[in-house]
């Protein structure tokens, strides 16, 4: 028997339109919400942050949006699940901070974790769109911190330098310069990569300026491990980019603009060392050894007890318990911190989330792709930040999970494109 043919008519056209344009509104308010969410990453002066409490927003709203999630991002969402166990258990097993503290510090962690799946999965349905909107929200915060850092630093906020200042270095609205500084270097990353396939005099304008104040931001949080990030990122962004994305004439272009760009910062350095306060302290940070990097109570000294520790302890210790044994210091190891923290079996995920992030970018990087100018300037920065957390912890980073959440999502829609999309819309 032949079924009957909906009824159409005027009603339902409208209710067609009105669909059509409450979905519109709903992916609208999304996108300028996911905006405003990765804007209060850069304010974390305290935890849980503004950052949290915005994603509280985003996420409900995600689901009316009718967000989509992807087969292939189904790892993140396994591995949070698996690690979240082990890190509960952990907030248990400290004894000299109350567990609600430990508990909140767990919390966040898993919430972080989940933050990765979420970007995956938002940036995955229209990469370019996304990481765009993303990039521009990022480096709106980047630069206004740069600049109250730098002011800060330099005196210029009469009355509130305390407040963004810590130990004689700009922390703008972080707890600490040592997160400030790299918070700063993914925006800057990209800015570069604009700035070397730029076709006019205004992209070159606007994204020297933005490299120029980022840089800035970086030297004034004298963070050696953020010097050392912005270099590695710098030199990792433009290798791949000359090798995979260049052409003959766009070779010569990055070759010049790379030179006089070096000019440009010794330049602005050079500046900046003039001021006796200024040199005085970049001596004491570039030297290859501070007084709390050696001894037994030092940085490595304690990494190496740290270790030791870890292997008697496979539920963990705790959080915060490190810092009550050893010279009121945590290791500045996140390899280390993650086993005390969460346990051997939280250490596990954490350090298997790293493995799969490595594989997923740099294989998805030896395909030509559309979205690959997205996929450079990630993994550009996320390779210096793994090793950087060597030196420092960073399970508590916004930034480092939105970078890893971005690596998945762009990787997940490595082909995805608009209609009128091509490789040089991305990002420049």
């Amino acid at each position: 028997m032949a079924l009957a043919a909906a009824p159409t008519g005027p009603l339902t056209a409208g209710r067609q339109r009105g669909r059509a344009y409450l979905e519109a509104l709903l992916k609208s308010t999304l996108d300028g919400t996911v905006a405003f969410w990765i804007f209060m990453g850069g304010l974390a002066m305290i935890e849980p942050s503004p950052y949290e409490y915005a994603f509280a927003l985003v996420f409900p709203l995600s689901l009316f949006a009718g967000l989509k999630f992807y087969r292939t991002n189904v790892p993140l969402i396994l591995l949070t699940v698996a690690f979240s166990p082990f890190a509960l258990t952990g907030a248990f097993q400290a004894t000299a901070n109350p567990v609600s503290k430990t508990i909140v510090f767990e919390m966040v962690t898993i919430f972080l974790l989940l933050t990765c799946f979420f970007v995956a999965n938002y940036v995955a349905e229209a990469p370019q769109e996304r990481a765009r909107r993303i990039m521009w929200a990022y480096t709106a915060i980047a630069v206004i911190s740069a600049i109250v850092g730098t002011a800060a630093y330099l005196g210029f906020i009469p009355g509130a330098s305390s407040l963004f200042t810590l130990y004689g270095r700009a922390k703008a609205f972080f707890k600490d310069p040592n997160v400030f500084g790299p918070f700063l270097i993914l925006p800057a990353v990209y800015a570069l990569q604009r700035l070397l396939f730029a076709s006019t005099r205004r992209q070159v304008a606007i994204n020297g300026g933005i490299i120029l104040m980022l840089l800035i931001g970086v030297f004034v949080s004298f963070s050696r491990a953020a010097w050392g990030n912005l270099l590695g990122s710098s030199v990792l962004l433009f290798v791949l980019c000359f090798a995979l994305e260049a052409n003959a004439r766009d070779k010569v272009r990055m070759i010049i603009i790379a030179m006089v760009g070096v000019i440009c910062v010794l330049v602005a350095l050079g500046g900046l060392l003039s001021i006796p306060a200024v040199s005085k302290l970049f001596s004491e940070r570039a030297s290859v050894e501070q007084n709390y990097d050696s001894g037994d109570s030092g940085r490595f000294g304690r990494q190496g007890f740290a270790f030791d520790l870890a292997l008697s302890h496979p539920l963990g210790i705790g959080p915060g318990e490190f810092r009550t044994l050893r010279n009121n210091e945590e290791p500045h190891d996140t390899y280390a911190s993650v086993i005390h923290v969460y346990g051997w079996g939280g250490a596990l995920c954490y350090y298997g989330l790293i493995v799969m992030t490595l594989i997923r970018g740099f294989g998805a990087l030896i395909k030509r792709s559309p979205n690959r100018r997205l996929l450079i300037p990630l993994l550009s920065v996320y390779v210096p930040l793994i090793i950087e957390a060597g030196i420092i912890d960073i399970d508590h980073w916004r930034h480092y999970f939105l970078i890893v959440g971005m690596i998945w999502g762009v990787t997940t829609g490595y082909l995805n494109l608009k209609p009128g999309e091509s490789r040089v819309t991305a990002m420049v």
